[in-house]
Formats: C-alpha cells, structure tokens, sequence
C-alpha cells in the first residue's frame, strides 16, 4: 500500500524541489524510446510528474503529453508548455477515457503509489499493445572523486534523516500478470552529474527523508541546511564534484 503521508503536499518541498532537483529525465527517456523501437509516441501520460522534468523529457517522444500529480503545489511548479498539459490527479484513479494512451510513464514515485490499483488505471488507459515504463532513480551515496564521502552519507546523513517507509519498488511478471502486463524487458542505467557544494545541499534538501523531519515539523529547514553544508564541505573543497546515480527501468507491453 501507499504510503498515506505525502512528502510533496507543500509549498516549500515543491520549491526546493523545482531549484534543486538534477534532472535524469532526458537520458532516461532517450534509453525508453530506443527500447520501444525508436518511434515516435502520438500519446503519453506522465504519471506522477511533480514539477514536470520527466514530463518535459517524455516530450521529446510523444506528440501529445499529459502530466498528472496530485500534489498542486508541485504542479504549481511545472514550466508551461504548449505540447504538455498537467493536471491535478491521484494516479490511482486517472481522469482520462479507456485506451487513451499509447505510453505510461511513472518516473521516482511507483513506490508512493497503491501499486494495484495504478496497475489496474494504467492497464485501463492504454491502448493495445501500449507501453507502461516504471523507473526509479536514486542517488547512489556516492562522489567519483571522493570514496570517503561514502561513509559519511551512510553513517551520518541517513543516521539523522533515514529514508521514509515505502513501498517495494522491483516490479516481476508474476507481480504484473493479474493487472494484463507481459514483461517486456529492464535495463540499468547510471549517470553521473557534477554538482558544487551549494548544489549537492540543494539536492539532498530535495530528498523525502529531509521532506519527512521539515514538514512534519521536527527540525526547521535553516537547520538542516547549514548541517548538510557543513557535513559535505570536505568533500568539495570548492571544486564541483560528481554524484552517481542509478536508474532501474523496467518495461510492461499490454497483453490483449
């Protein structure tokens, strides 16, 4: 089941979120349209999109887009766009007609979900032989340069802010058989992308476990900030440095 509190019901996380968030979406896209066969999608749904990065990269590979989220202030976030159009909606319960889609993409947020139920939507709105592409992506803990950066992330970051409780992310054909999914295939992807100091801040100031202690209100955000700057600061040494991070993509075809 999902998780009932929303880390992302908040002016202040859809904020940090929109500044700070590197964006993994393009390469992640480009390996997704390479899969499905290289083709163009006349439609795509964009499930859970925040502040719309992965919307704007589906946009790359389908004619028309739509980006879904029900958090309002994260859409409130989304850079307009004339192929896109977002809309406040629980992925569970999808607003859209059957068979309306010829792709589905749900991008860092299938672990939030009610997994059955979005199964069930996403079989529901797509049209035969259609794609749903589940991905998630996640900050390795780890600097390129730095291997001592490693430990600190382990044992002193996620002592103090452990990640929330979620739902299981891996995705089998066993799991997906029920809701009409074949499984089409995964892949792996890694990127690295250099950030600075004040960068790497932004970042993990986007991350749910910093969602979890600000807005339920046991720390104030000017405090954990200046921790987080102060903990990565030997890191860097004002030079920029490279975070890693790695994709899991999984690939379901509808089965008539």
């Amino acid at each position: 089941m999902a998780n009932p509190f929303n880390y992302f019901a908040h002016q202040t996380v859809a904020e940090r979120y929109a500044h700070g968030r590197p964006d993994v979406h393009p390469a992640i896209i480009r390996r997704i349209r390479e899969f499905t066969g290289g083709t163009r999608f006349q439609s795509a749904l964009d499930a859970g999109c925040g502040t719309g990065q992965s919307t704007r990269a589906l946009a790359e590979i389908a004619d028309q887009v739509v980006g879904i989220d029900r958090s309002a202030e994260m859409l409130a976030q989304a850079t307009p766009s004339s192929k896109i159009h977002y809309q406040q909606s629980s992925a569970e319960s999808l607003p859209f007609a059957d068979s309306s889609f010829d792709l589905v993409t749900v991008g860092l947020a299938f672990h939030w979900l009610d997994q059955e139920r979005f199964l069930t939507e996403a079989r529901r709105v797509l049209r035969d032989n259609g794609w749903l592409v589940i991905y998630n992506s996640g900050f390795l803990g780890e600097l390129a340069e730095e291997p001592a950066f490693s430990p600190w992330y382990r044992e002193v970051y996620l002592s103090h802010y452990p990640t929330p409780p979620r739902s299981q992310s891996a995705v089998s054909e066993e799991f997906v058989g029920p809701y009409r999914f074949t499984f089409g295939g995964n892949e792996t992807l890694t990127q690295g992308i250099s950030m600075s100091r004040d960068q790497c801040v932004s970042y993990l100031l986007t991350q749910s476990n910093i969602n979890a202690a600000v807005e339920q209100g046991s720390e104030r955000l000017e405090t954990v900030a200046a921790f987080l700057s102060d903990g990565v600061a030997p890191f860097f040494r004002d030079a920029a440095r490279t975070l890693q991070f790695r994709t899991d993509i999984v690939y379901l075809r509808v089965r008539p």
